[in-house]
């Protein structure tokens, strides 16, 4: 069996005895370490990118585990040196809509359904958000309920970038965060760093890179909150937060026109360089996007918003942009998409409207857990392990 690339944790921090049944060329390695369970991505050479079966695997591992009173502790964490996880597998999004689209739809469902799991699991979800952590890996990790980042992670939500729209609960997480930092990076695909996040309610602690094999080693032998608290530091300060005076006053509204022509007026420069960003994306992720944002603001829970995410995901992926999107970034690297329409004049409102229409028997229905403190807002609640 091939050892997992060098510089990741999996190989000296998380492994299982003897006995252990994850084979380590395994998508997904899961592994037991005393009173710690542990799950690692191990795709290193694809950012550690989701695939349909790593879905499945680690929603029956966590199922498996809340019933065993051995496990204490889940982690998630990731092989190689590069990421956690950079997102789904969209080349395989690129050729199921192409194939079978229905199984576009049989990952989605699965991969909310993970993200409602994880959001409400009843023992401590570590997720350790070290260096890259983007689109799915944000909702492998952002709903956990303890977020570790560094002084590497590199975090965001860049579906934009693909004729996409933010899904996973990326719409919940940025629509809870100070201000319209969170309109600003669904829109531009922008990502942030780990201070941000935790400024941002993305990520609940901040320690050194250095001491993460530290904090493997002691989650083994203590609860989760009092491991983490005895080696984070403060966090830097947040860079975004020194935007939000421009942001807030550009990002304000519903019409996408009107952010547009505010962010071309700024006397900001980053401001300037925003508008062109979002004008280089689909007009109809963007607008679309927006909408998706404006209306998980006013939604509850985190299952309600993955359950508008879902209606939008499959109406996108039935249309142009998606495919072309992935096209152009991902399978010919011509970075020059052909967006279908081609213009923000020339989506409709209805157009938009219709993202957002009822799904009839093909909606997503998830399950409703009882409220915990788990409920409070990214930037509120305190787990404790």
């Amino acid at each position: 069996m091939s050892q997992p690339e060098s510089g990741g944790l999996s190989g000296r921090n998380c492994r299982a005895d003897a006995s252990a049944s994850a084979h380590e060329h395994d998508e997904v390695l899961l592994q037991r370490n005393g009173p710690l369970a542990c799950i690692i991505l191990n795709r290193p050479k694809a950012l550690n990118a989701l695939t349909h079966d790593m879905i499945r695997s680690i929603a029956a591992a966590l199922t498996e585990w809340a019933d065993d009173d051995a496990v204490q502790t889940v982690l998630l964490t990731g092989s190689g040196d590069r990421a956690l996880c950079a997102g789904g597998d969209i080349v395989s999004i690129y050729r199921d809509a192409r194939t079978d689209p229905d199984e576009n739809a049989r990952f989605w469902a699965d991969e909310y359904t993970l993200n409602a799991q994880i959001k409400r699991y009843p023992k401590p979800f570590v997720a350790l958000m070290d260096r890259i952590v983007l689109g799915g890996g944000v909702g492998l990790s952002g709903h956990a309920s303890h977020r570790v980042v560094t002084e590497r992670t590199k975090l965001g939500m860049p579906e934009t970038t693909i004729g996409f729209v933010p899904d996973v609960g990326g719409t919940y997480l940025y629509t809870r965060t100070p201000g319209e930092l969170g309109t600003h990076l669904a829109l531009t695909a922008a990502t942030m760093t780990g201070a941000d996040a935790i400024a941002l309610g993305l990520a609940d602690s901040f320690i050194d890179s250095a001491r993460l094999e530290s904090l493997v080693d002691d989650l083994k032998r203590m609860p989760a909150a009092a491991a983490i608290t005895q080696l984070a530091s403060p966090a830097p300060p947040a860079p975004l937060l020194t935007e939000r005076v421009w942001i807030d006053e550009c990002y304000a509204g519903a019409d996408l026109p009107t952010i547009i022509g505010r962010l071309q007026q700024s006397p900001v420069s980053v401001a300037r360089d925003a508008a062109k960003s979002i004008l280089a994306k689909s007009p109809t992720a963007v607008t679309v996007t927006l909408e998706a944002l404006r209306r998980a603001r006013a939604l509850d829970t985190l299952e309600d918003v993955l359950e508008q995410e879902y209606r939008v995901s499959l109406r996108m992926v039935a249309g142009h942009d998606v495919i072309e999107g992935i096209r152009a970034q991902v399978v010919d690297k011509d970075r020059n998409p052909s967006w279908q329409p081609s213009t923000l004049t020339a989506v409709s409102d209805a157009d938009v409207q219709a993202h957002f229409a009822p799904l009839g028997e093909r909606e997503l229905r998830l399950p409703r857990a009882v409220t915990t403190d788990r409920e409070h807002q990214p930037t509120e609640r305190k787990a404790t392990a």
